[in-house]
This record gives structure tokens, sequence and C-alpha cells, in this order.
């Protein structure tokens, strides 16, 4: 999931809560969401292979 920050940037958050801490990770920061879109279909190719 993508989330806009208040500094105009977007970050990456896992789909899952962690379980230690309760909020979901971190997966990157990106200046625009296209980048942070691209990002996220790469870690979803990852998962799988």
């Amino acid at each position: 999931m993508i989330r806009k920050l208040p500094s105009g940037e977007y970050r990456l958050y896992s789909r899952k809560v962690n379980p230690k801490t309760g909020k979901r990770r971190n997966l990157g920061t990106f200046k625009s969401r296209a980048a942070a879109e691209k990002h996220e279909r790469d870690v979803q190719y990852f998962k799988r292979h």
C-alpha cells in the first residue's frame, strides 16, 4: 500500500501488519507515485521467485 507523506514523497508499506510492532513495514520511500508502484510490482514478483 502506498501513502503520501507530508513532505510530498510516497512511501510503500507492506500489506500486512507486523505482529511485533503492530504497524506496517516500510518498504521504501519514493519521489513519485509511479516509482512506488513500480517497486511494489517488483516486491510482489520477488515474493514468488
